[in-house]
C-alpha cells in the first residue's frame, strides 16, 4: 500500500489525523502530511477507513 494526499484539495478537518495519527499529520498551516507512505500491515485498514471518511477526498492509496 502507498497512501498519497493532493493537497490541492485538502480542506484541513484533521480527520485523518484523528484516526491514523502515525500515518498522517498536520502541518502548521493545517495541511495534511503523510508521515508514513507505506504503512506497516496493521495499520492498513484503519488508513483505508481514513481515506474513505475524509470530507474532501484528498486521500487515496494504491495497493501493492
Amino acid at each position: 500500500m502507498k497512501v498519497r494526499a493532493d493537497t490541492d484539495v485538502c480542506v484541513f478537518s484533521g480527520m485523518c489525523v484523528l484516526n491514523v495519527p502515525e500515518v498522517f499529520d498536520q502541518r502548521d498551516d493545517g495541511m495534511v502530511e503523510v508521515l508514513a507512505e507505506r504503512p506497516p500491515e496493521d495499520l492498513r485498514e484503519r488508513v483505508r477507513l481514513a481515506v474513505l471518511g475524509c470530507p474532501s477526498g484528498a486521500l487515496s492509496v494504491e495497493e501493492d
